[in-house]
């Protein structure tokens, strides 16, 4: 879905309704380029990226350092580590760049959404320029070329090409220079900033090929730093954010999916879809891939669909909404395929309700398709969620005394050693404010409390976390003897 043949097939829609498209460019700059053109071991890259499969384009910031060489079976590659910050969360991991066209061949699993998201933005022209000085169409292109390739077909016939367009100066992270702007216009000016001799486009504004007033950005980019010859591990001191599907031994693999269909209760049209895993559970996620079809013809999926993921009571009454989560008010789909990756926030017998609140642009709904569909699932309660003592039915405290919150704080800081802070865990456990079957006594020093525990601790100080995230976490990593108390 988040392929660059589909965003090819998105920007053909960009020009219905439009007499009009550019076909043809080129600027008075020697030389060529390509994506990857001078990278090396030792280069820093720091970006803002958003993407529209990725969060519905909520920006993160992306960190690479190019440490050096890795090996894939008998193909080496560049082995990037990766930093990614999205909201509250810090992933570290690796990335292992093709050579040829540098991108994510190899990659962690937590880093499996940000690396198609890079694929579809950063990397995107990789799909017309790589360093195979053989492959005439996609090698090396010409900054006085006039076209560097055709997009495909727009309204009336016409096709859309990628095309240089002018010279500009740029601010980069480490000097002023020019960039060669390429883009493709139609109803949008889409277009990608371009340094000679620099690996990756450093800045990029695209919107998704739909007929409207206000089109969704497809992707946008920024360069925000680059260095060069960075021998020492640059994210050594960066300590990841614990996740809760860690703490909750979540499964990260969505193979077996439960597929069907079902009309929505207008008859408006049939919503075909496919969840993973087929027994939920509680704390951790549920994906959902979700298809909208004619009711006519099983074969036509309709376009501009705004629609909602809702979880609704007994009498279909909302009890949360998936779109309002994410801070917006609808979600929307220019060509009627969704993926999703949901929390899952309840137990027993749960109705998810697949909402559609209409087609055409998000600015100019049409609701006389609007309608919904209720698909009711069985969530295997989560034993690690559980709020009670466990000795008794009380419910866990929320109000935990402030000098704990303080040894917190002044440990993060280092005001503090390791055994004022594991101190403080005991009270907690003694008091049954944290629940445990058992702890273990004595050697105090079996296992080094990881960096992120720390991190933790000062954010919840902060009151960046809130008390019964931090409980959560603390209690699970005290029962695994993470923290011996």
């Amino acid at each position: 879905m988040k392929s660059i043949l589909v965003l090819a097939v998105l920007i053909t829609l960009s020009g219905v309704g439009t007499a009009y498209a550019q076909t043809s460019g080129g600027v008075d700059v020697d030389g060529t380029w390509y994506l990857g053109e001078n990278l090396k071991k030792g280069d820093y890259f720091e970006y803002t990226l958003c993407e529209i499969d990725l969060n519905g384009c909520s920006p993160v910031e992306l960190k690479i350092w190019i440490k050096g060489d890795t090996i894939n079976v008998s193909e080496v590659l560049w082995d990037a580590q990766i930093v990614i910050i999205d909201g509250e969360k810090i992933i570290k991991g690796s990335w292992g760049l093709g050579k040829t066209v540098p991108t994510p061949i190899l990659f962690d699993d937590d880093l499996s959404d940000y690396a198609v998201a890079f694929k579809s933005s950063i990397a995107w022209l990789s799909a017309y320029a790589t360093s195979n000085e053989k492959d005439r169409i996609h090698g090396p292109q010409e900054f006085k070329s006039s076209s560097w390739g055709a997009l495909g077909p727009v309204g009336g016939g016409l096709e859309s090409y990628l095309i240089p367009s002018r010279v500009e100066s740029i601010v980069l992270p480490d000097r002023e220079t020019d960039s060669v702007v390429i883009g493709w216009y139609n109803d949008n000016d889409n277009e990608i900033w371009l340094v000679d001799d620099f690996p990756f486009p450093v800045k990029a504004l695209a919107y998704a090929g739909i007929n409207s007033d206000t089109p969704p950005v497809m992707f946008e980019f920024d360069l925000t730093q680059y260095k060069e010859e960075i021998t020492k591990d640059p994210f050594a001191e960066i300590t990841e954010t614990i996740q809760q599907s860690d703490l909750l031994n979540c499964s990260k693999e969505f193979l077996d999916y439960t597929s069907d269909r079902a009309s929505t209760n207008t008859y408006s049209m049939t919503i075909q879809y496919n969840f993973s895993p087929g027994f939920p559970i509680e704390g951790c996620e549920i994906d959902w891939k979700i298809n909208f079809y004619n009711k006519y013809n099983d074969m036509e999926i309709l376009d501009q669909v705004n629609y909602d993921i809702w979880v609704v009571d007994e009498n279909d009454s909302i009890l949360s909404s998936y779109a309002e989560s994410i801070g917006k008010e609808k979600l929307y789909s220019d060509f009627g395929q969704v993926d999703h990756r949901l929390p899952v926030e309840y137990s027993g017998l749960v109705r998810y309700a697949i909402f559609v609140h209409g087609l055409g642009p998000e600015d100019n709904v049409n609701g006389e398709k609007s309608g919904y569909s209720i698909i009711e699932i069985e969530v295997e309660e989560n034993p690690l969620l559980e709020k009670t003592n466990a000795d008794t039915t009380e419910t866990i405290p929320s109000i935990i005394p402030a000098w704990i919150k303080n040894n917190a704080g002044w440990w993060a800081d280092g005001s503090i050693n390791d055994d004022a802070f594991i101190q403080g865990i005991g009270f907690l456990i003694k008091e049954g404010t944290i629940s445990v079957e058992s702890t273990s006594q004595g050697d105090t020093d079996a296992k080094e409390i990881p960096a992120w525990i720390k991190n933790n601790a000062g954010w919840w100080a902060d009151g960046a976390i809130d008390d019964e995230s931090f409980l959560q976490g603390i209690e699970f990593l005290v029962k695994e003897g993470i923290i011996p108390v």
